[in-house]
């Protein structure tokens, strides 16, 4: 099961550790979500937010 992640800080902090990143647009929200070696994590965030998280990703990102 994925675990949804409800602050910018702790999605931050798990960005280090991820594998791949699928980033998610529908209208004003935008759902990233985060694949460890062991669990997938999800943030829902708005645009402005989620451009300036995604300039942190070292991972692999793929747009849906």
């Amino acid at each position: 099961m994925p675990r949804e992640v409800h602050s910018s800080e702790e999605f931050k902090g798990l960005l280090e550790k991820a594998e791949e990143c699928r980033v998610v647009r529908r209208g004003d929200v935008v759902k990233i979500k985060l694949r460890t070696h062991k669990m997938l994590y999800t943030f829902k965030t708005n645009k402005e937010q989620a451009d300036a998280l995604l300039k942190d990703v070292k991972a692999k990102i793929v747009e849906i």
